[in-house]
C-alpha cells in the first residue's frame, strides 16, 4: 500500500546541524489502489521522536478508503533523522513541513483540493492543531524552555532544554519563541483528527477558539505521557467544532504506535473512527 518514498528539501529553512544545507523532509505516501478521480487526502505527522510509519495503521485504512495519505519524518524530531533540540522545542516547524509536504503533493498527484484533511498522534495533535490555526502561547513557552517551570519530561529526549541551552543565547531562543506565537495556519486544510494530542496548556487559548474546521480527538484513561486533562480536553473544551471520546480506560499512550501490541485495540477503533470521519466530512 505504501507506493511512494522521496526526500524534499525546504530551501526557505535551514538544517539544524548544518547551516550550509537545506532542511530535509523524509515523505511518505500511500495511494488507494485504483482510481479515476481527484482524490482526497489526509496529511499525517507522527509523534515526539518517531516516524510517520509509526502511523501506517492508520495510514493503511485511510487510503483502502479511497484517500490519499502522505506524512512526512519531522527534521530533528525522528528516529530516521537525529534527534536534536531545536526539533523537540520549536514545534510550529513541524506545521511548516506539513504546508511543504502538501505544496509537493498538489504538484505530483490528481488531488481534490476542496477535501484536505490532517491527523497526527501526540505533538502530531498539536501540529494538526496548529495547521487549523493554533498558536503557542510564547510566555508559556518561555517559562518552560527557560527553566522557570518544569518542561514536561520527554523519555525520547530527557535532556532537551539543557541541550538547547547549550547551543544558543538566551536572546536567540526569545527570538525563536516570539517567531513561534505566530500563525502557520495552512488555509488548505479543511478538518483535523488528533490521537492523544500535547501541549495543550502551552497553546494560546484564543486561537483555539478561533479555529473553525471540524476537530475530531480520541485518547486513551491511561495516559500518562500526555493526560487527558492537560491535553485532549482542553482541546475539546476550546475548539468550537470539537468532538472526542476516550478509547479506554486502560490504553495508555504508547498503545497508539504500530510498532507494538495493541493489547485493547485501541488503533483499531481509532483507525475505524478516522475512515468514519474523514468520509463524512468529504462528503459534506
Amino acid at each position: 500500500m505504501l507506493t511512494e518514498t522521496v526526500t524534499l528539501s525546504d530551501e526557505t529553512r535551514q538544517h539544524w546541524s548544518d547551516n550550509s544545507r537545506a532542511r530535509p523532509l523524509s515523505v511518505s505516501v500511500w495511494r488507494p489502489a485504483c482510481s479515476d478521480r481527484p482524490l482526497p487526502v489526509v496529511l499525517l505527522s507522527h509523534g515526539t521522536g518517531g516516524a510517520v510509519e509509526d502511523l501506517s495503521w492508520l495510514a493503511e485504512p485511510l487510503a483502502d478508503a479511497g484517500i490519499l495519505v502522505a506524512g512526512v519524518d519531522h527534521h530533528g524530531n525522528s528516529y530516521k533523522d537525529v534527534y536534536l533540540p531545536e526539533g523537540f522545542s520549536f514545534t510550529w516547524e513541524r506545521a511548516r513541513d506539513v504546508s511543504l509536504l502538501l505544496d509537493y503533493l498538489v504538484s505530483r498527484h490528481d488531488i481534490d483540493e476542496q477535501k484536505i484533511g490532517a491527523a497526527g498522534f501526540s505533538i502530531g495533535g498539536y501540529t494538526v492543531a496548529a495547521l487549523l490555526g493554533a498558536r503557542t502561547n510564547p510566555e508559556a513557552l518561555n517559562a518552560v524552555l527557560s527553566g522557570l517551570v518544569p518542561a514536561p519530561q520527554l523519555p525520547e529526549y530527557p535532556n532537551v532544554v539543557e541541550q538547547l541551552h547549550s547551543r544558543y543565547t538566551e536572546d536567540q531562543i526569545s527570538a525563536r519563541i516570539s517567531d513561534g506565537g505566530k500563525s502557520v495556519a495552512d488555509e488548505r486544510i479543511r478538518a483535523g483528527f488528533v490521537i492523544a494530542p500535547a501541549i495543550g496548556r502551552l497553546l494560546d487559548p484564543r486561537s483555539l477558539r478561533a479555529i473553525s474546521a471540524p476537530f475530531e480527538i480520541r485518547w486513551g484513561g491511561a495516559d500518562d505521557i500526555t493526560p487527558a486533562e492537560d491535553n485532549a480536553l482542553v482541546y475539546l473544551d476550546s475548539v468550537p467544532k470539537s468532538s472526542g471520546r476516550n478509547v479506554g480506560a486502560q490504553v495508555g499512550h504508547y498503545d497508539f504506535l504500530g510498532d507494538r501490541d495493541d493489547p485493547y485495540c485501541a488503533r483499531d477503533v481509532v483507525s475505524a473512527d478516522a475512515v468514519e470521519y474523514f468520509t463524512t466530512v468529504f462528503m459534506e
